[in-house]
């Protein structure tokens, strides 16, 4: 299924979702996706697909090798409409030639690589067209000063407590038992003004999201028990789901950096380093409520996803196939969700807002305007 939007006046482009084990390969100007047929289709009938949704095959790796044998009959090729296409989201094992990286820099299209746990792992990136020294110098600085780092740090702290309060209140009103860490956490953001350093501030964010889980077991209906946090591997079901949206989140504000004159290595709430985007992180923590945990909450509450789409291994948990198609349609539905803006006084996805989110930093690092996180209002 491809759908397409208008925008801002421009197209707006999708995500391509690779789940299976396969390779991309370039003929002339198309690039196409090649994996193994399947016996059956792993769908239920009148299931919902995302869009641009290729699904996962629990089958060998298929190697790139100097004959193409996409035409071979135990192959499928799929044309991947690379102009529509906003990025590629890579869950399977995907191999690509060095004439696919080409045309991928060519139509600045990047691909973001997960591993077995679904965790984030790399981004192949276009060459940066947009990077402005001016803007570098200017973003630099602003890092380079210890109290304008930290307040722009707070500010990202307090936006997402407001956006996980905004969550909260909704469950409270629902008749839901949160009123406690509500409470704590406005309490927190109280005191946010009187921290003095980012270690600090990292820490109380640490503090505020475990409040917020806290809260779980008592939005979610039975079936899912939280339990407490756990990475690399999750442990259970909700914390596979977590950790899943959150990399998605991250991969998706990259690309929104990639599209602005910012620098995504230079960041303030968490450490730049040199082996990973950091702004991304620093953004992503505002959009994690609004597009992971309302994500999670409606697909439980709802019973659109149960435990039996999970697969456990060794104390992990990970989704099985069918889950990842089920939060990646959800997902992607939240993505083209629109709301009218109210400075802008028109509708825009919630993947446009990401977007906006970094043209508002670029602004406060050129002194235009001084940067407000965003707030859920809604």
């Amino acid at each position: 299924m491809c759908v397409h939007g208008i925008l801002l006046g421009v197209i707006m482009k999708k995500n391509l979702y690779l789940i299976k084990n396969g390779k991309l390969i370039r003929k002339q100007n198309t690039l196409y996706f090649v994996s193994k047929k399947e016996e059956t289709d792993t769908k239920n009938p009148g299931e919902k697909a995302a869009p641009e949704f290729i699904e996962e095959y629990e089958g060998e790796e298929i190697p790139l090798d100097p004959e193409d044998h996409s035409d071979a009959p135990e192959f499928e090729k799929r044309p991947v409409p690379i102009e529509q296409t906003d990025a590629i989201f890579a869950f399977g094992r995907v191999s690509l030639t060095s004439g696919v990286i080409s045309f991928l820099s060519k139509t600045t299209v990047p691909v973001h690589f997960f591993g077995y746990y679904g965790h984030y792992e790399s981004t192949l990136i276009p060459k940066d067209s947009l990077l402005s020294g001016e803007m570098h110098i200017r973003q630099a600085a602003w890092y380079l000063d210890a109290q304008k780092r930290l307040a722009l740090a707070k500010k990202f702290v307090t936006g997402s407590a407001a956006n996980i309060l905004k969550n909260l209140e909704y469950y409270r009103n629902e008749g839901k038992p949160v009123d406690e860490e509500i409470a704590e956490i406005r309490s927190f953001q109280e005191k946010a003004e009187t921290i003095k350093n980012v270690g600090e501030l990292l820490a109380m964010e640490g503090n505020i999201r475990s409040l917020y889980y806290r809260t779980f077991d008592r939005i979610l209906k039975n079936g899912f028990t939280f339990g407490g946090r756990t990475r690399q591997p999750p442990e259970n079901p909700l914390n596979a789901m977590i950790s899943f949206g959150n990399s998605l989140v991250y991969g998706q504000t990259i690309n929104a950096i990639y599209k602005t004159q910012l620098d995504q290595t230079i960041s303030f709430l968490h450490e730049p380093s040199e082996r990973r985007f950091s702004l991304a992180l620093d953004v992503s923590e505002i959009f994690k409520p609004l597009l992971v945990d309302r994500v999670i909450f409606k697909l439980v509450n709802k019973d659109m996803i149960s435990p039996e789409d999970f697969r456990t291994d060794l104390g992990s948990c990970l989704l099985n196939d069918k889950g990842k198609r089920i939060f990646l349609t959800e997902f992607n539905g939240k993505l083209e969700t629109t709301i009218k803006h109210r400075d802008l006084g028109r509708n825009v996805s919630y993947q446009r807002l990401i977007y906006l989110e970094c043209i508002k930093l670029g602004k406060q690092f050129t002194g235009m305007k001084d940067y407000k996180p965003f707030a859920i209002w809604w």
